[in-house]
């Protein structure tokens, strides 16, 4: 006998509590928003400009301590973060410095002065145009909005014979789960850079693709039950890819969270950015996706006596 996950006839009224959750996802949204024009994300400098110093210690030291070391290099404005280690691995970035290429060595012998030779190394360092970062921040944003514009269009004409507001719904919940992930980006404060922006893109791809199974299901009952309100088979198609949503869900995110708690500094935000994508497309799949193609067609009540038997290519 095999082993059931989820029982086949499970019958979750999903789509019965989407006004509780659509109330939930917009206060969430206008919160993100807030937060992204008030206290905003944490960019790093393949978006901001400037340089970055990753400096390593064999005794432990304060951010106050570098920044005195450093100030007779005249380096502007000095931040500097933990980084790994608390206490011995520290991020220091300032503005951008024209020639490089001597940076770690003047950024050594200042440490070496401060705290005597063999103790601190500079591991690397990294250097931006505030041009440049400008330009990569510009393109990246565009890149996630024409994703997002894309993937919409692409799922509404895939499901052109049931209904065009599947595109809709589908647009709707991936600029959700964009703010959800950006929401917690600047909550967490973790570094937006380029890594970041490839895991937002990456929570784009997977959102949709959670979405088209919801979506396929759907597409298949109203062809075989065309006078049934929409909504009933909604939450009939929903309960059904239950099981697999769960499943796979589950697997990326166990994965995720090992790699957030052990994949040290360095993963850490996109690991992070993809944690929240994942969980929050799951849900905008069933919640959010769903009341929308119910709102374009006019209520729970409507049936799928116009839904055509032919299936998208």
């Amino acid at each position: 006998m095999s082993l059931q996950f989820i029982r086949p006839d499970i019958n979750i009224d999903f789509v019965g509590k989407r006004y509780f959750f659509i109330a939930l996802s917009t206060a969430i949204n206008i919160a993100a928003i807030v937060l992204l024009f008030t206290r905003g994300l944490n960019y790093g400098v393949d978006f901001a400009g400037g340089s970055v110093a990753q400096i390593e210690f064999t005794a432990r030291t304060n951010g106050d301590a570098i920044r005195k070391a450093l100030a007779p290099l005249d380096l502007g404005e000095v931040t500097v973060q933990d980084f790994g280690k608390a206490g011995q691995s520290f991020l220091a970035r300032f503005q951008a410095v024209k020639n490089i290429g001597s940076l770690g060595s003047k950024l050594g012998a200042a440490l070496d002065k401060a705290y005597g030779p063999n103790v601190a190394k500079v591991v690397r360092v990294e250097s931006v145009g505030a041009k440049v970062g400008s330009d990569l921040r510009r393109k990246g944003f565009a890149a996630v909005i024409l994703a997002t514009i894309f993937m919409g269009v692409y799922i509404a004409i895939q499901f052109r014979h049931v209904s065009w507001s599947f595109g809709a719904g589908a647009v709707i919940a991936l600029i959700h789960d964009v703010l959800v992930v950006m929401c917690a980006l600047v909550i967490a404060q973790y570094q937006f850079d380029l890594t970041t922006l490839a895991a937002i893109l990456t929570v784009i791809g997977y959102s949709v693709h959670d979405t088209i199974i919801v979506s396929d299901r759907i597409r298949e009952d109203s062809t075989k039950r065309r006078r049934e309100p929409i909504a009933s088979i909604m939450n009939r198609a929903i309960n059904e890819t239950l099981s697999r949503t769960i499943l796979t869900s589950g697997t990326a995110i166990v994965v995720l969270l090992s790699l957030l708690a052990f994949g040290g500094p360095i993963l850490r935000p996109s690991a992070f950015t993809l944690l929240i994508g994942f969980i929050t497309g799951t849900y905008s799949s069933i919640y959010i996706a769903g009341p929308v193609v119910l709102f374009w067609e006019g209520g729970s009540s409507r049936t799928r006596t116009g839904a055509g038997s032919s299936r998208a290519a």
